[in-house]
């Protein structure tokens, strides 16, 4: 009896041993070309010092008290980030389940059943009673993960959740960015609208002044239709802003999870700067932008599942053992004479699937390599990202300079027109065409201070934000339900 327990805790040793390998290949990241520095930077001022980051809640660099509180909004009551975060649990219970498989599975039974028999010749038969058997028993069966597809499975659900949880903080930076965008789109229009209702003022003086001329007879009335002309029209445009900012108003207001009809925001021009963001190293982004790590966790959760196809062509050790107590008496039902047992490992193997399981490590090696390509594609585009908005930023800076200069020499031509208008040396046209002129390049500038905006939001989206390369296999930032 000895020598057979030595050789079960031998046998139990040796499948120990062996679970220490797991088939399919080991991971590796990928590798990606990353150039040594953004293209778009050549000639581009950096920020002092160069090493500087932007972390945690970036949108405080507009200083902008209504878009930090919207932005904190966005974290509590947001529904597509409400989802992402339910995704990320639904993930970790995966990894939990998964889990689950190390340890051997314990089932307890309890049973009652009556049994009896009849004798008797083919007119009739007569019962002789019934026994009454009673069972009860606790089986454990346990599955010994002597080829890994276990801990590859944990493998994969593991890095499956890290993928949720950059998926959940992806979508984070998105709508935080989107918001930001919206903001600095309202205040555009503000901009705008205010432009128009100051023009709409000087254009009523304008008005005024032809009508006085018309009445002393040294103007045509032709001047006063202009004028008049030229007045509903810009009304009309200042009108017309209203119809976009009330979409926009009702997009913020779906971003931080209110209904369109409880939110506006009352009408304020643009009072912030673009500011300055250090751009760093294309090889930074790939710990900085959480779309990229969500990306490289799936190629690592994508390769688990090649060793998960490759372990089914080995066989399946099981270990089971069964002990109870079995009486048809229930006064003696749990005494040692009627206890039962039972204990002892089985091999099963496949011995033929018409070739299931070669397609199904072929479908897995072709799902990690499409995730290695998805990967790749994702850290391209978002060198890219950063090269777009590196570049506009450069080029509506430059841009806004000379619209500028455009716009102070607009405004002398208004005021010397006006002048030579009132003096009768020319006509009322050459008014509208100078005032057209000025209120085209107003509406210009404001146009390319709110794309200089928006541009920096995007720059600061494509460097990752404020997120950490760590928070993946953290427990993201709670939102409410």
């Amino acid at each position: 009896m000895k020598f057979t327990n030595l050789k079960f805790a031998a046998f139990i040793t040796s499948l120990i041993f062996l679970s220490a390998c797991a088939v399919g290949p080991d991971y590796v990241r990928p590798t990606v070309e990353t150039p040594a520095s953004f293209k778009e930077l050549a000639g581009w001022k950096q920020v002092e010092p160069k090493d500087a980051e932007i972390r945690g809640k970036w949108w405080e660099i507009y200083n902008d008290p209504l878009l930090n509180s919207l932005e904190e909004q966005v974290n509590i009551s947001n529904q597509n980030l409400i989802q992402a975060e339910a995704q990320f649990r639904q993930a970790q219970a995966l990894v939990q389940a998964t889990h689950a498989g190390y340890f051997p599975t314990i089932t307890g039974n309890v049973s009652a059943s009556r049994s009896s028999s009849s004798s008797g010749n083919s007119l009739a038969t007569s019962s002789r009673g019934g026994d009454t058997n009673r069972s009860l028993s606790i089986s454990t069966n346990w599955e010994a993960d002597v080829w890994g597809r276990v801990r590859r499975s944990v493998e994969a659900n593991e890095a499956s959740a890290e993928a949720s949880a950059a998926d959940l903080e992806a979508v984070r930076l998105s709508t935080q960015a989107e918001l930001a965008q919206n903001y600095f789109q309202l205040r555009a229009l503000d901009s705008q609208k205010r432009l128009l209702d100051e023009t709409v003022a000087a254009f009523e003086k304008s008005l005024q002044l032809t009508k006085n001329r018309y009445a002393a007879g040294v103007a045509a009335q032709a001047d006063v239709v202009q004028a008049e002309t030229q007045l509903k029209t810009t009304m009309a445009q200042a009108i017309d802003t209203g119809v976009d900012r009330a979409q926009i108003e009702h997009a913020i207001a779906l971003l931080i999870g209110k209904p369109a009809s409880v939110f506006s925001a009352a009408q304020n021009p643009i009072t912030a700067t673009p500011p300055t963001i250090p751009a760093g190293i294309p090889s930074a982004l790939l710990e900085r932008r959480p779309d990229i790590a969500a990306a490289e966790r799936r190629v690592a959760a994508a390769n688990a599942e090649i060793g998960v196809a490759k372990s089914a062509y080995f066989p399946q050790l099981t270990l089971s053992a069964t002990g109870g107590f079995q009486s048809s008496s229930f006064a003696n039902w749990l005494t040692l004479p009627n206890r039962f047992w039972s204990v002892g490992p089985a091999l099963a193997a496949t011995l033929f699937d018409a070739g299931l399981r070669r397609a199904q490590t072929q479908q897995a090696i072709a799902a990690y390599d499409a995730t290695v390509a998805g990967y790749r594609q994702t850290v391209l585009t978002s060198f890219k990202e950063v090269e777009d908005n590196v570049a506009a930023l450069r080029i509506l800076e430059e841009e806004a300079r000379v619209q500028n200069e455009a716009l102070q020499a607009a405004r002398r031509s208004v005021v010397l027109t006006t002048n030579q208008y009132s003096a009768g040396i020319i006509s009322y046209l050459n008014v509208i065409t100078a005032q057209t002129t000025a209120l085209s390049n107003e509406r210009t500038a404001v146009d390319i201070l709110g794309r200089r905006l928006s541009a920096s939001v995007l720059l600061v989206r494509a460097l990752g934000g404020g997120w950490n390369g760590g928070g993946t296999s953290a427990n993201p930032t709670n939102v409410s339900h």
